[in-house]
């Protein structure tokens, strides 16, 4: 494939556009940010100079308007999504939105409309579905090996967001949930599978400790049409750093990922230095856990290979806006169910999962006439099986 250079937009200038930014300057070479956008015209002159971008603006029509880009990538509030979004859909322009796509799901909904209406690129940037971690370990479950998925459980938890916008909901939509719930949702959702519709949600969600009007915890639980479950664990007040786990389990095996913490990578400093360590590091001092590329560790290399990449071939990344609606169709149901307080179902009115009758998650047949309940060797040896009889539903064993 012959790579082809993208001159892009970038929409912010916050950490997030700063890790998009180096992700593309650094990764594939050819690609440059030619334009960025901020909301402060004296902020986005500093980071045009810092990043050597040739133009910068304080205006967002003149920043995706610019007839030298083809490609503009959202890093703005949420908020702002919907006002980016139809400005460059309606300059023919491929799109790639940070998360979470939108406010909630109906306006998701209408943005995929938009741009597939317009027939532009999408990308929902959702990178903690990239990391190489991850990626590998949606392959092995792809394979087969841990069998039928069960159970996911993903947890995003650190002391709070980086900008003052994340914790007023009428600019973010929500709290912690809507900040970290769309990753957790969509790491679940990858490793059950895509084909399969999510049903409904029990969510306890709650402000512990924050002097805010959004919640700063909150765990979900979120059933499958195939009965599988994934677990949504989210914090704003974890102290420590931050927290990024997932786990997975089948009726084959399991896969237990640390993505940040417990990296291998430890020190001891009884100084300081007065360095940056790692995003949400809360000390210089003491044990601290560095990230030696934290681009690469959080996913944004390959995410952003997989959109550019996607563009030039003509085909749908990974992650589209699709695959954004129905994070933020979930998350609509989770906050329904925080405040039902019961089971709520998850209202998708547009499904392209799959047609067919998903295979519900069920017992493991041993013969024509038993069903496997467990196998296990034993000290001496031996291998001890317990088995169900079919005609009778009488538990047995034996041993081998």
């Amino acid at each position: 494939m012959n790579v082809k250079q993208h001159k892009i937009t970038m929409l912010g200038t916050g950490l997030i556009g700063m890790f998009y930014t180096k992700t593309l300057h650094d990764h594939r070479g050819a690609d440059r940010v030619h334009t960025v956008y901020s909301r402060s015209a004296e902020r986005a002159s500093e980071f045009a100079k810092e990043w050597g971008i040739a133009k910068a603006t304080d205006s967002m029509v003149e920043a995706i308007n610019d007839p030298d880009t083809d490609i503009v990538v959202i890093g703005i509030p949420n908020h702002l999504h919907r006002q980016a979004i139809e400005l460059a859909a309606a300059a023919g322009k491929a799109i790639f939105c940070t998360k979470p796509l939108a406010m909630n799901g109906i306006e998701a909904l209408e943005l995929l409309e938009i741009v597939e209406k317009a027939g532009v690129f999408h990308g929902y940037l959702e990178d903690l579905c990239y990391p190489p971690k991850t990626l590998k370990a949606l392959e092995s479950v792809k394979q087969g090996a841990i069998g039928q998925v069960t159970w996911t459980r993903a947890r995003e938890a650190h002391p709070g967001p980086h900008s003052d916008w994340f914790w007023n909901p009428e600019q973010s939509g929500g709290g912690a949930l809507i900040d970290m719930g769309c990753h957790c949702i969509e790491i679940g959702r990858n490793y059950i599978g895509k084909e399969v519709r999510p049903l409904e949600v029990m969510c306890w969600a709650d402000t512990l400790v924050k002097p805010i009007k959004a919640e700063d915890n909150a765990i979900a639980l979120i059933k499958y049409e195939t009965g599988a479950i994934s677990q949504v664990e989210v914090s704003w007040t974890f102290r420590g750093g931050m927290e990024l786990k997932d786990e997975v389990a089948g009726t084959e095996g399991t896969i237990r990922i640390d993505h940040w913490l417990k990296t291998g990578f430890e020190m001891f400093s009884a100084g300081g230095t007065d360095e940056y360590v790692a995003e949400k590091a809360e000390s210089d001092t003491g044990w601290v856990f560095p990230v030696g590329d934290e681009v690469h560790a959080l996913g944004y290399q390959h995410m952003f290979t997989d959109m550019l990449d996607s563009l030039d071939e003509g085909k749908a990344p990974m992650e589209s806006f699709y695959d954004g609606y129905i994070v933020n169709a979930i998350m609509d149901a989770c906050y329904a169910s925080a405040e039902s307080k019961k089971w709520e179902p998850i209202n998708l009115p547009l499904w392209r999962g799959g047609d067919s009758q998903v295979k519900k998650i069920g017992p493991k047949e041993y013969d024509q006439d038993h069903w496997l309940i467990k196998e296990e060797k034993m000290p001496d040896g031996k291998m001890k099986i317990i088995l169900k009889v079919k005609a009778t539903e009488e538990i047995i064993q034996k041993i081998t």
